[in-house]
């Protein structure tokens, strides 16, 4: 299966950020834990190059706490600001208003300086869909600001959001860049629901979700599901489906419904912690 997904509503939403880039003096960008490296859009990094810049890394409750501590020496070892987040249930939004200050120390020291006061630090919160922003903006807030859904494309346009007296935040769509030159990063955007489900091979999606929890996590697929891990991932799907009694008319094996199973086990967390890339490996975006 060929992974691409651009949707039109995506160039029209870069456009607006780049038209709004000039008015924020930080970005935050949400990343997800269990793929760190595919779920950073390129394109971020030539929005925002002038730009403060902090990285949050969210949905940590689903990712491997042991990858997740390795991936916040990553990310500071090659110079950024970086936070662990679970954005659903709160843990670490406390410590981004912190950040937010010292990484913005030197403008508010010029803005003092200047006589400025009471002046918001502005931030763009940008992230690939379905990567919490909005769950990120109504924790951090306290209150429900944006809309949330668990699925991509549900923030369609800008909205600023006044936090405290100190800090406005602008929340964006969720976009993908135009081509992804490495499929692998397709596919990792596609297990994590970054992409429309609608235009996907559910079963293919689910093959290929088998082979890399196979080779990374094939004790949560044994424990769950009560299968060997023998055979091609056809016919682990296909066993999934006799363990969930999933049939079609005909008592024939439903392998599109025993996908949906799996895929939605894995994005849930009911599969356990499970981080998909590791730090070092070669992503060509």
């Amino acid at each position: 299966m060929n992974y691409q997904w651009y949707p039109g509503h995506m160039t029209k939403a870069m456009r607006m950020m780049q038209e709004h880039i000039k008015l924020v003096d930080l970005i935050l960008e949400l990343v997800d834990a269990r793929i760190p490296k595919s779920s950073r859009n390129p394109d971020i990094d030539e929005l925002g190059k002038n730009k403060a810049r902090i990285v949050l890394l969210n949905k940590a409750d689903l990712a491997d706490p042991a990858w997740n501590k390795e991936w916040l020496r990553e990310f500071a070892d090659q110079g950024a600001s970086v936070l662990e987040l679970n954005s659903r249930a709160g843990a670490g939004v406390r410590n981004v208003q912190g950040q937010v200050r010292e990484v913005c120390r030197e403008k508010l020291e010029r803005d003092r300086k200047r006589g400025i006061v009471n002046r918001p630090v502005r931030a763009m919160v940008v992230g690939i869909p379905n990567v919490g922003k909005s769950t990120f903006i109504n924790s951090f807030a306290g209150k429900a600001c944006a809309r949330t859904g668990n699925r991509p494309g549900v923030t369609k346009g800008k909205q600023w959001i006044r936090l405290q007296k100190d800090l406005e935040l602008l929340d964006t769509p969720g976009i993908l860049w135009p081509k992804f030159e490495d499929q692998e990063v397709g596919m990792n955007l596609a297990f994590i629901g970054s992409m429309n489900d609608e235009i996907l091979l559910m079963d293919e999606l689910a093959c290929d979700l088998l082979r890399r929890l196979r080779e990374l996590y094939p004790g949560p697929l044994e424990e769950r599901y009560g299968i060997a891990l023998s055979g091609s991932e056809t016919d682990l799907l296909a066993a999934i489906a006799e363990s969930r009694k999933c049939y079609q008319k005909g008592e024939r094996l439903d392998l599109e419904k025993a996908a949906g199973i799996l895929v939605e086990d894995f994005r849930s967390g009911r599969l356990g912690r499970i981080t998909l890339e590791r730090p070092g490996q070669a992503v060509e975006r």
